[in-house]
């Protein structure tokens, strides 16, 4: 298992576009044979930082999840509307109960 944290903040006045395009992702990756999880996560004190919860099934798993159509136009539509660069922190899974463990 693999946990990607993606921060991302839009530029103010953008956060509604940005859910509407990132939603093509969302609703993408969760069909995605790889993917466990997959949140949109919204900083109650900043409406335009969110961060990205995503738990895949192997690192093969991410980079496919990459290279699909869903993935690619949401980055297309999102960049020109982002504040910064999105960064991402990588984690193993130890424990989780979605493992069932």
């Amino acid at each position: 298992m693999l946990i990607q944290m993606v921060s991302i903040n839009v530029k103010p006045g953008h956060a509604a576009e940005f859910l509407e395009a990132f939603r093509i992702n969302y609703e993408g990756t969760r069909q995605e044979p790889g993917n466990v999880r997959f949140d949109v996560l919204r900083n109650p004190e900043d409406e335009n930082s969110f961060t990205i919860y995503e738990v895949f099934t192997s690192p093969e798993a991410v980079d496919e999840h990459r290279k699909t159509a869903h993935y690619q136009e949401c980055v297309r539509r999102i960049d020109p509307i982002l504040s910064g660069p999105r960064t991402k922190t990588f984690y193993q899974v130890e424990m989780a109960d979605f493992l069932g463990e």
